[in-house]
């Protein structure tokens, strides 16, 4: 479970923030289990270990789905006020216990008032797809698509769905979760090496949101549909499961923004505010 929500800070515990970084191959996901592995899980039973307490829950700023990697995911938990001058070293001690697919790049102090998820911003995502013959030593972290693609077309569709809107035909549906978002960039760009680069950001996003934006405009890149299609397909509301979804694991989860911290509880109020209900939605898949 992913639980608590918000917590306060006990006495005796300060709060920490942290980076991460993994590759999800092996992992279902971020969010707890049973019987699987998971990211969450793997770091919780680290830093269990290390600071000897019956359970260290962390919270994290997107919770991945099975396959997806992370270079930025954030982290919060509280700890022992013992540790505050040894934050290297607990970093150090827990990367020790964690598997090679799972670092944690940095361990900080921070206000009580910070929350990885509901403080944050923004988050962005990059995807990688390859054209034509396979590459086989890409082939695990990029999409490899059959048929070239105009990236012209592809960046002129995309800008149709920035800005806020209810983005239920590319989200799995979820009673207790808002499926409005504010999608705030959306870009493909030929890479040196010729790949082609996804860059997605926005405020949040819906379980499978980034997956099938990519899967939906790949179709235009390829010239089965259109732009005026997509901008109909978003306003309808309705989810076409014939609509291609991009698989996971090209997908990594690259940076968190979060505002001033004198504004995290702010940000806080507004991000619950906008999600009525409790949101058990994984922010992505």
């Amino acid at each position: 479970m992913n639980e608590p929500l918000i917590a306060e800070v006990q006495e005796g515990l300060i709060r920490i923030r942290g980076e991460v970084s993994y590759d999800g191959k092996n992992f279902s996901g971020w969010g707890m289990q049973p019987d699987r592995r998971t990211v969450q899980g793997d770091i919780e039973i680290a830093f269990t270990q290390i600071l000897q307490t019956e359970r260290t829950i962390v919270q994290c700023a997107g919770r991945t789905d099975a396959g997806v990697h992370a270079s930025g995911q954030v982290i919060h938990l509280d700890i022992p006020i013992a540790w505050a001058d040894r934050l290297d070293d607990l970093a150090y001690k827990v990367n020790a216990i964690l598997e090679a697919d799972v670092v944690i790049k940095e361990l900080l102090h921070t206000s009580q008032d910070f929350d990885a998820r509901f403080s944050a911003l923004s988050r962005s995502y990059t995807y990688l797809v390859k054209e034509g013959l396979r590459d086989p030593l890409t082939r695990e972290r990029v999409y490899q698509n059959r048929k070239n693609l105009d990236v012209d077309a592809m960046n002129d569709a995309s800008q149709v769905l920035l800005g806020l809107h209810d983005f239920s035909a590319f989200c799995k549906k979820n009673e207790f979760s808002t499926s409005i978002r504010n999608l705030q960039k959306f870009t493909w760009t030929r890479t040196q090496d010729n790949l082609i680069r996804v860059d997605v950001t926005s405020d949040a996003f819906c379980y499978s949101m980034v997956r099938a934006l990519v899967g939906a405009v790949l179709a235009i890149g390829e010239g089965e549909r259109t732009k005026e299609w997509l901008q109909e397909y978003l306003a309808g509301g309705v989810k076409d499961f014939s609509v291609f979804v991009a698989p996971a694991h090209p997908l990594t989860l690259v940076n968190v923004q979060y505002p001033d911290p004198a504004e995290y509880r702010d940000r806080i109020k507004v991000t619950l505010g906008s999600r009525p209900g409790k949101d058990t939605q994984p922010d992505e898949g």
